[in-house]
């Protein structure tokens, strides 16, 4: 790992100082988890937010995250660039989507802090805008061939196979490529379907109908809370329902500052996504969120969070309060929540079925939250419990360095659990022991 820039450091000694003085104090907090959580009352932090992230370091030698007890992890595939997401195609082989957020060009001393803080964690930089084919050809855990499958599309998140057609989410647009199964690249120009707006929460991510009919595209805000006006923010902050058939498309569901992972749950059949919500009111203020997704429905953002609490940073929409919807699980506050994976029961020893997620981490907090691989038990078509840890570790004890940071999650075709990890450039791979 590049060594962070002499700004970067003096930005993270500042974020320190305004740590302790901010949070000097303060009794330890219980993470705002479950159905009914605790959460604090807003303190607004104003022009200067808390900024804590810490120095991506990467793993070094076998140094790997720590496997819950009855499991066990290995890589499944190194020395990529930033993956961020896959997809498991029918033949096993596992796409991934290798893209980071661009360094873009801030204007505000704050702007050049956050910039300069991301570029320190290794959340923004050159993008690789490609995808990758990896194959584990004699089943043993480990990918030995690497592919180049797709490149040059920007910032490539979603992916979804539909019969004989593959479909990617990019930062910009929807894109169409044809498939055929076995072959370790694809040349042909994609079609565009649908023209998507770069920037801001940049990820797009995709998945299928189970007629497979349509595709619901996931596409988070340009800014923390329309800090540019509701007109910036239109056709954004929620997750679109694309018609297959006809080519329309429509907001199947808003109020979603920063919807990313989703999955179907198959008792009740319903889509759930994992939610980032808005920074600068507290450690634990909102919590990120686990929900179903109702067709039609509004979420709150961004004029009010959780059951209605109203955010009075926002220019308020009364009708807009009065019609949120309460997302159905806290996951804490600030732990970026990106990836969303349903298990079923079986899938790793000593879990029951449910959903695991993976947790990106904060920044802003005084203690970092996420950096992990969670799991949220389901029963009844519900979430019940606490969340558990499936890896963990991915934090220096001191919270000064990571290792690695998780994002998507998919069940390879063997049934293991696998984890991209964006700052180690690793596919973890996770079955019981």
């Amino acid at each position: 790992m590049a060594e962070p820039s002499l700004f970067a450091r003096l930005i993270a000694l500042i974020g320190q100082g305004t740590v302790l003085i901010r949070h000097s104090g303060d009794a330890p907090r219980d993470p705002a988890y479950g159905g009914a959580p605790a959460i604090p009352a807003a303190k607004p932090q104003g022009m200067m937010p808390t900024l804590k992230m810490p120095t991506a370091k990467g793993w070094e030698g076998n140094h790997k995250p720590t496997a819950a007890p009855g499991l066990k992890v290995n890589a499944f595939a190194r020395d990529l660039v930033h993956p961020r997401n896959m997809h498991v195609l029918p033949n096993g082989d596992v796409l991934v989507a290798e893209s980071m957020g661009e360094s873009g060009n801030p204007r505000s001393l704050f702007d050049h802090a956050m910039s300069a803080t991301m570029q320190r964690a290794r959340a923004s930089g050159i993008s690789p805008n490609r995808i990758t084919l990896l194959r584990d050809a004699d089943g043993d855990g480990v990918a030995e061939e690497c592919h180049r499958y797709i490149e040059n599309v920007r910032q490539p998140f979603g992916i979804a196979l539909i019969g004989e057609t593959l479909y990617v989410g990019a930062s910009d647009a929807l894109f169409a490529y044809p498939y055929e199964q076995g072959a370790t690249k694809i040349t042909a120009s994609p079609k565009k379907l649908m023209d998507l707006i770069p920037g801001g929460h940049w990820t797009r991510n995709l998945i299928a109908s189970k007629d497979g009919t349509k595709l619901y595209v996931a596409v988070g805000s340009l800014s923390n809370i329309a800090d540019e006006g509701m007109a910036a923010e239109e056709n954004r902050a929620c997750i679109f329902e694309y018609d297959l058939v006809s080519g329309q498309s429509r907001i199947f569901a808003g109020g979603l500052r920063n919807p990313v992972g989703m999955a179907w749950e198959p008792e009740e059949g319903l889509l759930w996504t994992v939610v980032n919500e808005r920074d600068g009111l507290g450690d634990e203020t909102p919590p990120d969120y686990l929900t179903s997704v109702r067709d039609g429905g509004f979420y709150g953002w961004p004029f009010c969070y959780w059951d209605r609490v109203v955010d009075d940073r926002v220019p308020q929409d009364a009708a807009k309060v009065a019609a949120a919807l309460q997302p159905d699980y806290a996951l804490g506050g600030h732990t970026a929540s990106l990836g969303l994976c349903w298990l079923p029961e079986g899938t790793l020893p000593g879990f029951p079925a449910g959903m695991a997620i993976g947790q990106h981490g904060s920044w802003n907090r005084s203690k970092l939250s996420g950096y992990k691989l969670a799991f949220v038990a389901f029963e009844n078509g519900k979430p019940v419990g606490m969340p558990r840890g499936i890896l963990t570790d991915f934090l220096s004890p001191d919270e000064k360095h990571s290792y690695g940071r998780p994002v998507g999650v998919a069940l390879a075709a063997d049934g293991a659990v696998l984890m991209a990890d964006d700052v180690g450039d690793v596919i973890w791979r996770v079955t019981g022991a």
